[in-house]
């Protein structure tokens, strides 16, 4: 039986717990190589966000870090989140105005995210041939793409199971 990939596993059941270790293992290595201060606020921002396993707003996080002691202002938690975002071991969902950490930390990737309007659960996943597609439109207007966030709003398959 082989492993179903990081994608498919993002609606369907499957362990926690191992998913987010290892993501932050990864992230936490890949901040190592790149020289990075990983330091206890960023950390838990990145432990918080791979807990929920969805996105989320910059003041959700900011009531888990006080009530966890890491203060209760504003600047608090968006630093610690642009810091994740600018390093790339997590991603903004501008359609929720959230926060995502990225499954695939270290690895150069262009994700799409998928979102759903239900329960706001959202998936990263690999989005190589839309985003070759996309380049290749720029390119033939004379474009050069200097960031694009994909965004597929829908329904998982739990919440489309209830909806049918």
């Amino acid at each position: 039986m082989t492993e179903a990939l990081p994608e498919a596993r993002a609606f369907a059941a499957h362990d926690h717990s191992h998913c987010a270790g290892d993501t932050l293992a990864r992230a936490e290595a890949e901040a190592a190589r790149q020289g990075l201060r990983l330091t206890p606020v960023r950390k838990r921002t990145l432990e918080i966000l791979l807990e929920a396993h969805r996105a989320m707003g910059a003041y959700e996080v900011l009531d888990r870090l006080a009530a966890e002691g890491f203060g209760n202002q504003p600047p608090v938690a968006y630093r610690a989140l642009e810091f994740l975002v600018e390093h790339g071991l997590a991603h903004r969902v501008r359609r929720l105005n959230a926060f995502a950490a990225c499954m695939h930390p270290g690895e150069e990737h262009a994700p799409v995210f998928l979102i759903c309007r239900e329960c706001d659960a959202v998936a990263e996943a690999a989005a190589g041939p839309v985003r070759a597609a996309l380049d290749s439109v720029a390119q033939d207007l004379g474009f050069a793409i200097e960031r694009a966030n994909i965004e597929a709003l829908g329904l998982c398959p739990t919440c489309a199971e209830h909806q049918e």
